[in-house]
């Protein structure tokens, strides 16, 4: 499945089974490399949030677990953000901006490899975040990033969905030898990249953002 250069598709991340994000983007690539999409700010995203108002990150993960949940409409504040994913691993690299549209810095989300869906009218991505992230800046400096989140959630294995956490911290591990050689996407590619200015952002999430996971 190949989508066209312009397209509009959904980028929907699962936990559980359970839709968490649904982000409307602009597909500028599709190649053998793999998947480039663009999401524009201002674009009008979904959240998983407590009834309440609250965010996954605004209590402990054992709280979360048990709290009434439902997805809220929200608006894509910060920089637009490049969202590379790779034809092969299972994570995603996410291009962050300043707010002048400057290249800031490369965020390596852990993720297990996303499954594409077209139903015609819509189509998508669908990923499962696995939290552990690396963030690599354009010296290929790199950090690993909520390490502690991770291992509050494994410890509570009957809500959590990552069942082989060693399996991620080597798929992380693997792109950090990536970063610091300089390697693709790693390389400078894309990092000048600027969107149309003439591009809109999506001012709503289109009809059929519900339908099943495609994991």
């Amino acid at each position: 499945m190949v989508f066209i250069p312009g397209r509009p598709v959904l980028y929907r991340n699962f936990s559980g089974g359970r839709l968490v994000h649904v982000r409307p983007c602009r597909v500028i690539s599709d190649d053998e490399r793999g998947l480039l999409l663009w999401l524009a700010r201002g674009s009008a995203v979904l959240n998983l949030v407590a009834v309440d108002g609250r965010g996954v990150r605004d209590m402990t993960f054992a709280e979360w677990s048990v709290t009434e949940r439902h997805l809220a409409p929200a608006t894509w504040a910060g920089p637009g953000i490049l969202m590379f994913l790779p034809a092969e691993g299972e994570h995603s690299v996410w291009f962050f901006r300043t707010d002048e549209g400057a290249f800031r810095e490369w965020y390596v989300n852990l993720e297990e490899h996303g499954v594409r869906w077209d139903d015609g009218e819509i189509a998508g991505v669908d990923v499962v975040d696995q939290d552990l992230d690396v963030v690599a800046g354009p010296d290929r400096g790199w950090r690993w990033k909520d390490e502690d989140e991770f291992a509050e959630r494994l410890a509570l294995p009957e809500h959590y969905w990552v069942p082989d956490p060693d399996a991620v911290w080597a798929e992380g591990r693997r792109v950090i030898k990536k970063i610091e050689a300089g390697e693709f996407p790693f390389d400078g590619t894309w990092t000048d990249f600027r969107p149309d200015p003439a591009w809109p952002a999506p001012a709503g999430i289109p009809p059929g953002w519900e339908r099943p996971p495609a994991l």
